[in-house]
C-alpha cells in the first residue's frame, strides 16, 4: 500500500487554523495526507474541498478519506480553478485554502508518467493526463532555440544552449532514457554529493509541459477572493521560481491581507530526518483582511 508522509504538516495546521465546523479548500489534494488532518481537526460538521488536476491522485485520496464521508467533496480540476469550483461546490467565503505545489510521490514513482530519470519510461511529465502537450513532442518538435529557452527560464540551467543541441541531434527521444543520455553528453556523468547534472532538465520540461508558473499565478489571485475575512492561505513551494512568486503575490496582493510569514518556513532537523523529502519545501502564509 502506498504510504505518504505529508511535507510541513505541523506548520500547515499552524498556519492554516482549521477549527471545529470549518470550511477549507485543498487545491491540490495528492494522497491526501494534509486533508486527512484538516478533517481531523474541523470535526464534526467541518468540509474539505479537495481539488486535484491527477485522476489517479484523487482515486488515492479518496480511499484515504473515505472515513469523513459526505464531509469531503473531491472534484478533478487544477488548482488555477479555485474559484469556479469554489463557487460551484459552496466553499466561497471559505476559512483557508491550501496548495502544496511539490510533484507528488505517487508521480514520480510511477515510470509510465515520465518525471524521474532514475525511472525509464515514456517522455510524458503530463499531470493531467487529459492535456495535450507532452515532453516527448516539445524534445522532438521544438526548435533547438526554443528548448535551450525552457530550460533556461524554467530550470535555470546553465548549460542549457549546449543541452539542447545534443537533445536535437538525438531526436527522436522515446524515453526519459534516451533524455538522460542525452544530458549526460554535455555535463558526464553525476558526481557525489552534487545535483544530478538531469535534475534542472526535468523540472524545466515539467514546468512548461503542465503550465506550473501560471497556474501558480492565477490561483493565488483567485484564492485570494475565495478566502473570507480572516480567511487564510497557506502554499508550499519546491523551488525559488514558485517561492519567488508567492513571495511578491503576498506582499502586493491584489485584495487587502496581512503576510503571516515574514521569513520563509522550511523544515526543522528532525522533519527532515524523518522525511528527506522535505529539504527543499518552503512554506508562506498569508491572511486576508
Amino acid at each position: 500500500m502506498f504510504r505518504h508522509t505529508p511535507v510541513l504538516a505541523e506548520q500547515v495546521i499552524q498556519f492554516l487554523n482549521p477549527r471545529p465546523g470549518g470550511f477549507f479548500i485543498d487545491a491540490t489534494v495528492g494522497a491526501g495526507g494534509h486533508s486527512r488532518a484538516i478533517l481531523e481537526l474541523t470535526a464534526p460538521d467541518g468540509k474539505l474541498l479537495a481539488i486535484d488536476q491527477d485522476e489517479s491522485a484523487l482515486t488515492q485520496a479518496g480511499r484515504q478519506l473515505v472515513v469523513f464521508g459526505p464531509r469531503v467533496v473531491f472534484v478533478h480540476a487544477n488548482f488555477r480553478e479555485v474559484a469556479q469550483v469554489a463557487a460551484a461546490h459552496g466553499f466561497s467565503g471559505c476559512d483557508g485554502v491550501l496548495a502544496d505545489i511539490g510533484i507528488s510521490s505517487m508521480m514520480v514513482d510511477d515510470p509510465s508518467r515520465g518525471f524521474s530519470f532514475m525511472r525509464e519510461g515514456p517522455l510524458d511529465m503530463r499531470m493531467d493526463r487529459t492535456r495535450r502537450l507532452t515532453a516527448a513532442e516539445v524534445l522532438n518538435t521544438f526548435s533547438e532555440k526554443d528548448i535551450a529557452g525552457i530550460l533556461f527560464h524554467y530550470g535555470e540551467e546553465r548549460r542549457s544552449r549546449a543541452i539542447a543541441r545534443s537533445i536535437v541531434r538525438a531526436r527522436p527521444l522515446q524515453s526519459t532514457a534516451d533524455l538522460a543520455r542525452a544530458i549526460d553528453r554535455v555535463t558526464g556523468p553525476s558526481r557525489y554529493g552534487r545535483i544530478h547534472p538531469a535534475t534542472r532538465t526535468f523540472q524545466a520540461l515539467r514546468i512548461f509541459v503542465n503550465d506550473e508558473l501560471k497556474n501558480l499565478e492565477i490561483f493565488l489571485d483567485s484564492s485570494m477572493s475565495v478566502v473570507g475575512t480572516g480567511g487564510r492561505i497557506v502554499v508550499i513551494t519546491f523551488h525559488s521560481l514558485e517561492d519567488r512568486i508567492v513571495k511578491q503575490k503576498f506582499r502586493a496582493p491584489a485584495v487587502a491581507g496581512l503576510v503571516l510569514t515574514r521569513k520563509v518556513v522550511a523544515a526543522n532537523e528532525s522533519e527532515l530526518q524523518r522525511n528527506p523529502r522535505s529539504r527543499s519545501a518552503k512554506l508562506r502564509a498569508w491572511e486576508r483582511s
